[in-house]
């Protein structure tokens, strides 16, 4: 009996409280909008291209590490907690050991295990996902501006004369990717504003169209400020440099028009550089670069900001 003659435990209001803890958090690990066919994919979209599952297994595999380290770390502290915990029966300050010397080596190796391996898939995906083939079968320079974005199409169109290899709007882009681009490619392009929207679905940007099958590969450019290419069911993002040419490729396999958005902070509008990204068939595809050259959108916008002279050498040695 407690002191002012009440049988209620002290323990009692902790036991409810921690149940109500359990019970919030059940509450809001399942009731998300995602359906179980989500769950496997821990918040990643549906992939839809050939390169993105090995980017989703980097992503599952780094969360079944987090989630087992997390299993641990709480395990040993909740054991601390319930059983090494001071009663009332036991008010001596237990044993102090200065040093536990196996413990501490475990403390050390543990982390340098779980990062190396960590390490070694990281750089194994990053160095397949970034390589470039010599010949992709569509190449588009990506040029970001304040406040949307351009797309170039290096092709060989009817009616489009000029050979991006040469042309001057093309000079910020270096000779290593212009040694790809097709001979004579006169190419066509495509801009958005703001204020642009896909016709078929209102959705805000410009429309990028790609052929579906088709390796692409993205030569990435900036007219002013740093932005981010980000294709949000490509699971991949590249940044937007002035000044500094990146690129990569992916080869879509589905159809249908995704959202893709800058994720790199930009400015005041940074919120309002979307776009889209149209993948259609082959067939469908070469019509489109028809109607720009219909529309008279042929040649090429600028591309971007030189290269600076430290850059310049940079890409000399990769020669």
């Amino acid at each position: 009996m407690s002191p002012n003659g009440s049988d209620r435990s002290p323990r009692r209001p902790m036991r409810r409280k921690l149940l109500q803890a359990l019970t919030a958090g059940l509450v809001l690990a399942t009731a998300t909008g995602c359906t179980w066919e989500d769950f496997p994919r821990l918040g990643m979209p549906t992939p839809t291209t050939e390169e993105a599952p090995r980017i989703l297994s980097l992503w599952q595999g780094s969360w079944a590490a987090a989630l087992v380290t997390g299993v641990l770390v709480w395990g040993l502290i909740l054991w601390s907690v319930f059983f090494h915990r001071r009663t009332r029966t036991k008010v001596e300050v237990p044993p102090q050991n200065r040093y536990n010397l196996p413990i501490e080596a475990l403390y050390t190796i543990v982390p340098l295990v779980i990062v190396s391996v960590l390490f070694y898939f990281t750089a194994r995906d990053e160095s397949e996902l970034m390589s470039l083939e010599d010949k992709p079968d569509v190449t588009v320079n990506v040029v970001g501006f304040q406040w949307s974005w351009c797309f170039n199409h290096v092709e060989n169109v009817e009616g489009s004369s000029g050979d991006a290899k040469t042309s001057k709007e093309l000079d910020a882009i270096p000779k290593r990717f212009k040694d790809d681009f097709p001979a004579n490619a006169g190419g066509v392009y495509d801009c958005g504003v703001p204020s642009t929207r896909n016709p078929q679905n209102n959705n805000p940007g410009p429309t990028l169209w790609l052929p579906k099958g088709k390796k692409v590969r993205f030569v990435l450019t900036s007219r002013d400020v740093i932005h981010s290419f980000w294709v949000v069911p490509f699971l991949m993002k590249q940044d937007v440099i002035p000044g500094h040419t990146n690129a990569f490729e992916v080869t879509p396999n589905r159809e249908g028009t995704f959202m893709g958005k800058c994720a790199e902070l930009c400015g005041v509008d940074h919120s309002r550089m979307l776009f889209n990204v149209k993948v259609v068939s082959p067939e469908r595809y070469e019509q489109h670069l028809q109607d720009l050259a219909k529309k008279g959108q042929t040649g090429y916008v600028p591309a971007g900001i030189a290269q600076t002279s430290h850059e310049k050498n940079r890409e000399t040695n990769n020669l």
